[in-house]
């Protein structure tokens, strides 16, 4: 995929912010779908999407009169969104503005007027946007914009929100676990492993095999990667609540005998339900927090989804 030829040097920064949400492939939920419903309604167009912009492409959290769940960011009106992040970007005419006047996407489905303001972390980084899509030029009122605008901050709440909560939830799993394996195996010498197992794309998934079948496929994984530690130095592995992401801690700084088995069970996955399974790992044998040794983990996952490129 040819990169975004809008790509600031803060791209790298940008996308990270995004990976540390852990929001894209996930499951609908009804407040992000609310929230298109309200923007459709209030700004009188047949179209409403919440857009978060990944490496190559764009991913719709939720959308009204639209189908699909994504798109090649290369195509994307968002991406230009997010180059602005304090200014809602409005086109009253996209087949009379030149980035936008070919673009394939708005033909196929006849979009003549974009309207979105950027999501925007606490960090300053825009991942994308709640916009809307009319399929006649126009423009919006001053009290639309501030309504899109008002929406945009208020989707970005209930991510940062959801973020918040799953920061907790890993935090308690990371001293659960650490603890649990020091109690087991206290001759390590505080040395341990944090691997971070997330399966891709699971709003795809559930609509391929339907949400029953997935979570039954969720139940299986979890037991199939608790299959490959090893108790007896201390190890445990748990789900985050609602997600395809799993969090072990494994009882030793050298997991590459654990690790090898988790590439396994992602290889089989793959080929028997053709679901990914990417993985980020850190190890200590220091001092070093227990958040800090998760948030290289979470780097490291970062960098494998990164490599899916």
């Amino acid at each position: 995929m040819t990169p975004s030829p809008f790509a600031t040097v803060d791209e790298t920064e940008r996308q990270r912010a995004l990976d540390a949400l852990h929001i894209v492939g996930s499951l609908p939920e009804p407040a992000y779908d609310d929230i298109v419903k309200v923007a459709a309604a209030v700004c009188g167009t047949p179209m409403a999407l919440v857009t978060l912009i990944d490496r190559d492409r764009q991913w719709f959290k939720a959308r009204t009169g639209l189908e699909g769940i994504q798109t090649e960011r290369n195509v994307a009106v968002c991406d230009h969104a997010i180059r602005q992040p304090t200014q809602l970007m409005e086109v009253g005419d996209l087949s009379q503005d030149a980035r936008f006047a070919d673009n394939p996407v708005l033909k196929d489905i006849g979009a003549r007027f974009y309207a979105g303001m950027p999501l925007v972390t606490e960090s300053g980084a825009a991942v994308g946007s709640v916009c809307v899509v009319d399929l006649n030029p126009r423009e919006l009122n001053p009290t639309q914009r501030e309504a899109l605008q008002a929406l945009a901050r208020l989707t970005m709440n209930l991510m940062e929100g959801r973020s918040r909560e799953r920061e907790q939830q890993v935090a308690a799993i990371l001293d659960h676990g650490i603890a649990e394996e020091a109690a087991i195996a206290p001759d390590a010498a505080g040395a341990y492993t944090v691997v971070i197992l997330e399966l891709q794309n699971l709003s795809e998934l559930a609509q391929r095999l339907g949400e029953r079948t997935l979570e039954r496929q969720l139940q299986q994984l979890d037991q199939a990667l608790e299959q490959c530690l090893d108790t007896a130095r201390g190890d445990s592995i748990n789900r985050v609540t609602g997600s395809g992401e799993f969090i072990a801690v494994l009882g030793s700084s050298e997991p590459s005998d654990t690790l090898a088995r988790f590439d396994q069970v992602a290889r089989n996955l793959q080929e028997n339900a053709g679901a990914t399974l990417l993985r980020g790992a850190a190890s200590t044998t220091t001092a070093e927090s227990n958040t800090a040794v998760f948030l290289r983990a979470d780097q490291a996952l970062s960098a494998a989804k990164d490599a899916l490129r």
